[in-house]
């Protein structure tokens, strides 16, 4: 399998994944923006590890001159700092009842109208905005939520507060504004979530030398999350998702082989079996046996390290183990929906 092969390979097992999500516990959150997003992130991805703009325009089988306006329309808007054009142009029409395309326009007139002439129509093509007439006096209504079938339950406040707190312990130093833009919260509701969290002691504020309060950032020291907590689910699936990529592209940076000796890195098995198995107790008990050891051993490392404070953690370890199950009957059902 060439790089080509399992890039699409990858891209098609992601893809059931967000379409899980998206339907999980009979919910339909609104996917309009994914695209917009996975572009974008790539685009910075390849930006950071020095790939010119131009080889990342032929990557993606875009004229330069395309690549940059879309990127442009998906980056932080110059009217309104701080956030992206797509978002702030969405925002000024749901501020209104209906607003034409030459207020919108002229609203964003810093931005490049190619641009904000784009973002409508991303807009418009994602039911999010409807539109009427055309030319410069096409007039734009937002969508309610009940016609974009939306659900945003914002009322699970401790689901919220897993979210946050898994991003900080993944990426300690993040300011309050990091948070907002790695999880799509209102900034208000990301302080008012860091201070809940805060207050428990999961999450503690620093400022980096020589710097004001402006520059307070954020750090965990751990992220336990309850197996039996039905509450903040998204949190863990976000870690286990995170852990397994992290770990993946960490082993491709040092060395593709797989060794015994190997401190990064990952295996899978493929096992089969039968319900009445003498050994289906053994095989389908080692997901919780995992979890029983590496409790206890993380109980005895957090015990030691107590007794014996050495300052910042110089080294830290990610595991993740996965295990799922398909029956014949699930088997038989997907050979029919194929078929």
């Amino acid at each position: 399998m060439n790089v080509q092969l399992l890039i699409d390979a990858i891209v098609r097992q992601t893809m059931v994944l967000i379409a899980e999500l998206a339907t999980s516990g009979g919910l339909r959150a609104p996917l309009a923006h994914v695209a917009g997003q996975a572009f974008l992130g790539l685009a910075r991805e390849l930006e950071s590890q020095g790939v010119s703009k131009k080889v990342s325009a032929d990557m993606f089988g875009m004229a330069l001159r395309t690549y940059q306006r879309r990127t442009r329309r998906l980056s932080q808007s110059r009217t309104d700092r701080g956030r992206s054009l797509w978002e702030a142009v969405l925002e000024f029409i749901e501020r209104g009842d209906v607003v034409t395309r030459d207020e919108v326009l002229r609203r964003f007139r810093h931005d490049d109208e190619a641009s904000v002439r784009g973002v409508l129509r991303d807009l418009t093509e994602s039911s999010l905005v409807f539109a009427s007439g055309s030319g410069r006096s096409a007039a734009y209504r937002a969508a309610t939520p009940e016609e974009i079938r939306s659900v945003r339950r914002t009322s699970d406040r401790a689901g919220l507060e897993a979210l946050v707190w898994s991003v900080v312990y993944r990426e300690p130093g993040l300011t309050q504004e990091d948070v907002a833009h790695r999880t799509g919260l209102a900034r208000s509701e990301v302080a008012s979530l860091l201070d809940q969290l805060g207050r428990s002691g999961r999450v503690e504020g620093f400022l980096p030398p020589d710097s004001d309060e402006s520059a307070q950032r954020y750090r965990s020291r751990e992220l336990v999350l309850g197996l039996d907590d039905t509450l903040g689910w998204e949190a863990s699936v976000l870690d286990h998702f995170s852990t397994m990529v992290q770990t993946i592209a960490q082993k491709l940076s040092k060395d593709q082989r797989a060794t015994l000796a190997d401190e990064v890195g990952g295996s899978t098995y493929h096992l089969e079996l039968w319900r009445g198995h003498p050994y289906e107790d053994e095989v389908l008990g080692e997901l919780g046996r995992f979890r029983e050891r590496m409790s206890a051993l993380r109980a005895r490392l957090d015990e030691y390290n107590a007794g014996h404070a050495a300052g910042t953690p110089s080294l830290k370890v990610h595991a993740y183990y996965g295990q799922w199950v398909l029956e014949d009957d699930q088997q038989e059902e997907s050979g029919d929906e194929e078929a």
